[in-house]
C-alpha cells in the first residue's frame, strides 16, 4: 500500500510546457494560540479549504489539526501565486468560521478573531529529500568541463 502511494504521489503532471508535483505543507495557528477549534470546526474547515484549493487548480491531500493550529498538506501548479493562495485561505476560513461559531468563539475573542496572521508553509519533495537532492547537485559535472567556457577571454554579445 505504501508503494502504491508513494508512486501516486510522485508521478509528475504535465501542463502546456511543464512538469511538475509541487507539494506544500500549511501550518496555521488560532490568534493568541488559543485552543478554541473542536472537532466540528476542524471539519468544517477541512471542506472549506477543499473547495477553495478546487478554485485554485489546487487539491487537498490531507488535512488535521489541534485545537489551537492546524495542517494542510496541498499541491498545487506552478502558475499559481502561492502568497494569494494562502491569503485566500486563511481569510475565507477565517471569516466562515467566525460566522459559523460566534457563540463558541465569544469566550476567546472579543473582537472578530480567529486566525492569527503569520503562517507556516514549507515545500515538501517527492521521492527525493533535500539531502538526496544536495548529493545529487554537487555530482553533476564540474561547470569547467562544459563547452565553450566563458572566460575573460572569451567574446561577448557586444563584439
Amino acid at each position: 500500500m505504501i508503494i502504491l502511494v508513494s508512486q501516486l504521489y510522485s508521478k509528475l503532471k504535465t501542463k502546456n510546457h511543464s512538469a511538475y508535483r509541487l507539494y506544500y505543507h500549511l501550518i496555521l495557528s488560532t490568534k493568541y494560540r488559543h485552543k478554541c477549534i473542536t472537532g466540528e470546526m476542524l471539519e468544517r474547515l477541512e471542506e472549506v479549504f477543499k473547495d477553495l484549493l478546487i478554485k485554485w487548480n489546487s487539491s487537498l491531500i490531507e488535512f488535521g489539526g489541534e485545537a489551537d493550529h492546524i495542517h494542510c498538506l496541498f499541491e498545487s501548479e506552478p502558475t499559481v501565486q502561492l502568497a494569494s493562495l494562502i491569503k485566500n485561505l486563511k481569510s475565507v476560513s477565517s471569516r466562515r468560521i467566525r460566522q459559523e461559531y460566534r457563540e463558541h468563539l465569544k469566550p476567546y475573542y472579543w473582537k472578530p478573531y480567529f486566525g492569527n496572521r503569520a503562517y507556516c508553509v514549507i515545500s515538501v519533495g517527492g521521492r527525493a529529500n533535500t539531502e538526496t537532492l544536495l548529493k545529487y547537485i554537487e555530482n553533476q559535472d564540474e561547470p569547467a568541463r562544459l563547452k565553450p567556457t566563458l572566460t575573460s577571454d572569451s567574446p561577448t554579445l557586444e563584439s
